[in-house]
């Protein structure tokens, strides 16, 4: 009987622990999530970003960004953004909680003495005393523990990884900002330029109108659009006026007018645009990582509830000194110990730990599923960016080609003006047509400098 019992109790132990294999297990991609073809080659065909081996995400973001005053102003912002210096203290809650999943592998130990002092009518005070120790140990056999640590582990790459995306966004957001400024400040200059211009058009127009080239309708119509610029002047003010306020929160300062020298056409970007191969910008796209950490985090806690299906081993002491050990008042103090050993097995909550485990596994296919939506959104945004790019790009060299068209349509138009050959309407025509493209010619290089941002960010650049 006793050779059966055993045999039986050992064919058990042997199918438990064959069928918590699953427990002990490290996490691994699933195969479902691929990052082939995450995005489109928008270069070329002979010059395809599968075969990039370089990525701009890992550059240094100095080598990027290579305007000394933009420089400082992100050297400023990674020190006193609001915003990162919370991301870094939510690092260090989870580095706390990982040391605490650690320590859960020690035994925990109790003090707690105590102490009574008692007396009867007419009888003598007796003072009785205990200075009791516990300990207690849970002995991992079905990976409860350590599931939970890794549990707690993935959570702090989570949190690492929220940090760099934060640290990304604040690079991204200075950088985007101060190209804004710059765009702003050399709008208003070609608008404040314009009117000065126009001003001198207008009193052309009064000289013409004296000399009988001209007529009243000419030298009103070059007034109102003189004051159609000027009335342009205040909004472009109050623009960069709130950028310097959104760049000012950015860093971590008050509002305040921020210096922004230099012109978007002087600004120098990396030769070539490199997006890496996918693997390399799964890698390092914080955002990508805080979702597979996500992924980790509910595979672990998948485990854990699994684990509750199998037995819980605790193992306790107890020791101590008292003076009173039974019914007698011993002195001096006596020492005390005994040991305790639990097996906890499941035996009526087994539905309910079915319905954690379904719960858990439906958990862990909603964060596979938005690993592999983080993968589609960077790719998308990875073919954008570099499609901004180039359109930008080609936009620009156009719109030089307009600029200069344009400037010679204004000298000519003014010149038939004077000589009676041409109408004050194609004067100001080609004069508003200059203005246009001029503002549009400063956008186009904005918007290719922000292209090298967006795509700078979606590689996830700035560790």
């Amino acid at each position: 009987m006793k050779i059966q019992y055993r045999i039986l109790l050992a064919g058990l132990s042997a199918a438990m622990l064959l069928s918590s294999c699953n427990i002990y297990r490290n996490y691994s991609r699933p195969d479902e999530v691929t990052t082939a073809g995450m995005y489109r080659d928008t270069l070329s065909a002979a010059d395809t970003l599968r075969g990039d081996t370089t990525s701009m995400g890992n550059l240094p973001w100095q080598e990027v960004f290579r305007d000394p005053y933009l420089q400082s102003l992100i050297a400023q912002g990674l020190e006193h953004n609001l915003d990162l210096q919370t991301a870094r203290l939510r690092v260090q809650e989870a580095e706390a909680s990982l040391q605490a999943a650690r320590l859960s592998y020690v035994p925990s130990f109790n003090l707690n003495p105590n102490g009574a002092l008692s007396w009867y009518e007419n009888g003598r005070r007796q003072w009785t005393y205990q200075v009791p120790a516990a300990a207690s140990w849970e002995v991992d056999l079905f990976g409860r523990l350590l599931n939970s640590k890794r549990g707690a582990r993935a959570a702090l790459m989570q949190s690492e990884a929220y940090a760099q995306a934060v640290r990304t966004q604040v690079i991204a957001s200075i950088a985007n900002t101060y190209y804004t400024l710059q765009m702003l400040n050399q709008q208003l200059a070609i608008s404040e330029q314009t009117v000065i211009s126009w001003r001198k058009s207008v009193e052309t127009m009064k000289a013409l109108k004296l000399a009988g080239s001209v007529n009243e309708a000419a030298v009103v119509q070059s007034q109102a659009n003189c004051y159609a610029i000027e009335a342009s002047l205040p909004d472009l003010r109050q623009n960069v006026r709130e950028v310097e306020n959104t760049l000012s929160n950015l860093l971590g300062v008050a509002p305040q007018s921020i210096e922004c020298p230099g012109v978007l056409a002087d600004q120098s970007i990396p030769s070539t645009l490199s997006a890496g191969v996918p693997v390399q910008m799964l890698s390092n796209r914080p955002d990508i990582q805080s979702a597979e950490a996500a992924l980790m985090a509910a595979y672990a806690a998948t485990n854990v509830a699994r684990s509750a299906f199998y037995p819980q081993l605790s193992i306790g002491a107890n020791g101590g000194w008292t003076n009173n050990l039974g019914s007698m008042i011993v002195n001096p103090a006596q020492a005390i110990f005994n040991a305790t050993g639990s097996l906890v097995a499941p035996l009526f909550t087994r539905g309910q730990n079915r319905a954690n485990l379904k719960t858990a596994k439906a958990r862990q296919e909603e964060a596979r599923l938005a690993f592999q939506k983080s993968l589609l959104s960077a790719g998308n945004e990875v073919s954008d960016a570099l499609f901004q790019y180039s359109s930008a790009a080609e936009k620009e060299a156009f719109r030089k080609e307009q600029i200069a068209s344009l400037e010679r349509s204004v000298s000519y138009t003014e010149q038939l003006l004077y000589l009676g050959t041409s109408t004050y309407l194609e004067v100001i025509t080609a004069q508003q047509s200059l203005l246009s493209a001029q503002l549009s010619g400063v956008q186009d290089r904005f918007e290719q400098m922000q292209a090298v941002v967006y795509l700078y960010q979606a590689l996830g650049g700035g560790r």
